[in-house]
């Protein structure tokens, strides 16, 4: 049985502050609001402080949604991101075609649906301010898995009904979309309950045409990843009855990697402590199977 209505504590280094990301996001985010140099700089300021207030063990999802929400709430912005995450989507829905003939004509077509699947991962503004996405699929394409979880990912889809699909950013849902797609299976699909740097809203996974290929539900948090105890009552529910999940990107890593679930975790490990965490390089990209051949 799942937890879900708990969220572990962090013993590794994922607990680390990663203050200067947090000042680079909130600049970032005022920034993409308009807000001025004067209200830029006093945004610095009131989130070192805020920083400073939280507490010593809060991980690094936990402390990025106080900072946007702070940023957010200050520029009376909703949603910063909205411009670049519209941006990105249709950037990957040109795609589109192409990925998908990719998948019919591979020797291997889910192998290659869940490497295009890694792939969309580069575009995350909580990492970076830029993202090369056509050189990075190419790349994927051919890189080894540093964790391969695809035969285990296999044999579960071959006896599992169902998936509960845990998205991550605007834009990389197209490439979700595109495994999604080929798995054939009935899936649900979890976004954020609202905007939260570039996570994916029902909006965006709209513009993305996932509602052509999955039933989709938000999660009724704003936090990146899946703080379970954050999440709605629904999503929890959902959590524990699934059979099978995949979960895209380093924050729901971060937030899920010790909760005893079927978890599938699709990610590149954009960052050198999430890398560390996993054993991996940076840039390396991931399929972690469950701990726990029993979870699926």
């Amino acid at each position: 049985m799942t937890q879900a209505g708990v969220t572990p504590a962090r013993t590794r280094g994922l607990a680390r502050p990663h203050y200067p990301c947090f000042l680079r996001q909130a600049l970032s985010a005022a920034r993409r609001a308009e807000a001025t140099p004067e209200r830029q700089r006093e945004l610095l300021v009131a989130t070192m402080d805020h920083l400073k207030s939280l507490p010593a063990d809060a991980t690094p999802p936990v402390m990025a949604e106080a900072i946007h929400a702070l940023v957010r709430a200050q520029t009376r912005n909703p949603d910063p991101y909205r411009a670049a995450k519209q941006e990105a989507t249709e950037q990957a829905l040109a795609l589109l075609p192409a990925l998908g003939e990719r998948v019919r004509t591979a020797a291997d077509p889910l192998d290659t649906a869940v490497r295009i699947a890694i792939a969309g991962n580069i575009i995350d503004y909580g990492v970076g301010e830029t993202f090369a996405l056509e050189a990075t699929l190419e790349l994927v394409l051919e890189q080894p898995y540093a964790i391969d979880g695809l035969n285990a990912l296999r044999q579960a889809l071959e006896t599992t009904e169902d998936i509960l699909f845990l998205g991550d950013n605007a834009g990389e849902t197209v490439f979700d979309r595109v495994l999604i797609e080929h798995l054939g299976k009935p899936v649900t699909y979890v976004v954020k309950g609202s905007p939260i740097i570039n996570d994916a809203t029902l909006e965006d996974a709209i513009a993305a045409g996932l509602d052509q290929a999955t039933e989709i539900i938000d999660n009724g948090s704003a936090a990146p990843g899946t703080i379970l105890d954050r999440c709605s009552p629904e999503l929890r529910q959902r959590f524990d009855a699934a059979r099978l999940i995949i979960a895209k990107g380093q924050a729901n890593y971060e937030t899920l990697s010790e909760v005893p679930a079927p978890i599938f975790f699709l990610l590149q490990a954009k960052c050198g402590v999430i890398a560390g965490d996993l054993g991996a390089r940076q840039g390396d990209i991931i399929l972690k199977a469950p701990r726990d051949p029993g979870q699926v």
